[in-house]
């Protein structure tokens, strides 16, 4: 199995938290400010300022200020990295299902055959 790095660590820190996932959810959709990312949570901006950090840091999202506005977009290189990494789990646990299949399928021919 490939060894993940400390980046993939942190893209699964960042979507442990709902907040952040929403905003990885309405960034699917295009850029937005940070204004109106942080409008549907109710949460003073400097709070809301940390999940965007982290985002950031996780390499999630980038975000550029053009004059006063700051406006975010999603990097989808990271999520790909997860999405590659839940793949693998999910083929590791397919295999494992279908030798037990398999067992169970021989175990009950034996059994008919006595």
């Amino acid at each position: 199995m490939e060894n993940y790095s400390a980046s993939l660590n942190n893209v699964f820190h960042a979507l442990a938290d709902p907040t952040r996932r929403s905003v990885i959810a309405r960034l699917g959709s295009g850029s937005a400010s940070i204004k109106e990312l942080a409008e549907p949570f109710g949460l003073g901006l400097p709070s809301f300022l940390k999940h965007i950090k982290v985002l950031e840091n996780s390499g999630l999202i980038a975000s550029e200020k053009v004059g006063r506005v700051r406006t975010c977009k999603l990097k989808r290189a990271n999520l790909i990295a997860a999405q590659k990494w839940f793949d693998e789990q999910r083929a590791g646990w397919e295999s494992r299902y279908d030798n037990l299949d398999n067992l169970l399928i021989t175990l009950k021919g034996e059994e008919d055959e006595n």
